[in-house]
């Protein structure tokens, strides 16, 4: 992606100003050839300048600035990540009850040769597929989609991979009225106690029950710049405060970043994103995702059913017990 078609968040302004002199004296590098002599070196200065300045910015991003960069929309999803990691995938629609949510997409794969059930939520790239998407929160028969891809993996003996970005479930009139509580609950249920190994990936946004049905792993992962929490930032903040401008303090007082969780024991790996963020560079954001889940996977074979029911039970009630002693 050119650095003229990059989405820039309020606070790369600095990185974007660079980007566009650099853009400037590589059009007159082109125009002028041998005639610029000058413009290569300066190109060469500027291009560093705004590596260290990307460097420094992206080492200290606090919360809030976590939130935007896991927002960006620009950062790979779900269908990029099956492109990307997944031979063979053959999607799977509907909860044979009442209809298909775009908003969930799972299916059969390979990642990295061994099968495996992999789903997650779809936030779409443009206006015509975010709508389709739902913007990646589903309704109670996304949910209910989910649980039917958990019974097929245990089916079959497959393990499960998820990989999580929603703002949260869907909260219309419509979702209440098809049960959309009860959807989330008896998805955590399932995932809690699906008898093959389960590894998720918070990829961007992991947002309230919404994501959590999806999350409740034996190994849960975050990407370096994304967020987890009970509510969004803004809606904590309405709250709190009764005002949704208040969000960047919302996220600092909540602990949303991976660096956070990690520290409070909620999730168990950070995978590292290139430089300035997934969306800088997706291709190896999702090269690192597939390493990472391969890993994940590979530390959970040979582990009986019971064994793995077992796990994830303990995993969940020590964060209860660690929460508890803070």
């Amino acid at each position: 992606m050119s650095d003229s078609t990059r989405t820039y968040l309020d606070f790369e302004r600095p990185i974007a100003e660079l980007d566009a002199k650099i853009e400037e004296l590589e059009s007159v590098l082109s125009r002028n050839g041998e005639d610029a002599p000058d413009a290569a070196d300066e190109i060469a200065k500027l291009r560093q300048k705004s590596s260290d300045q990307l460097k420094s910015m992206y080492s200290k991003l606090d919360a809030w600035r976590k939130t935007m960069v896991a927002r960006h929309p620009e950062r790979p999803h779900l269908r990029d990540y099956i492109a990307g990691l997944v031979t063979d995938f053959e999607d799977l629609a509907g909860d044979r009850r009442f209809g298909e949510d775009h908003a969930i997409v799972g299916g059969l794969g390979r990642l990295k040769g061994r099968p495996v059930v992999i789903m997650g939520h779809e936030k779409g790239h443009d206006t015509q597929t975010r709508l389709k998407h739902n913007f990646g929160m589903a309704r109670p028969e996304g949910y209910r989609k989910a649980m039917r891809l958990m019974d097929l993996a245990e089916r079959f003996d497959l393990p499960v991979v998820t990989l999580v970005d929603t703002a949260g479930a869907y909260p219309g009139i419509g979702a209440e009225e098809r049960g959309q509580a009860e959807a989330i609950a008896r998805s955590t249920e399932r995932c809690l106690t699906l008898g093959t190994p389960m590894v998720s990936v918070v990829t961007g946004e992991g947002g309230s029950g919404g994501a959590v049905a999806l999350a409740s792993a034996n190994t849960v992962m975050m990407l370096e710049h994304s967020i987890y929490s009970v509510i969004s930032p803004e809606g904590c903040a309405s709250i709190l405060w009764r005002d949704g401008a208040r969000a960047r303090d919302a996220a600092l007082a909540m602990k949303v970043s991976a660096q956070d969780l990690i520290e409070l024991k909620i999730i168990d790996t950070i995978i590292e994103e290139p430089l300035g963020g997934a969306h800088r560079d997706r291709a190896d954001t999702i090269r690192r995702v597939g390493d990472a889940v391969e890993t994940a996977l590979a530390s959970l074979d040979g582990l009986s059913p019971a064994e793995l029911r077992q796990r994830r039970r303990d995993r969940f009630l020590n964060i209860g017990r660690s929460l508890l002693e803070t």
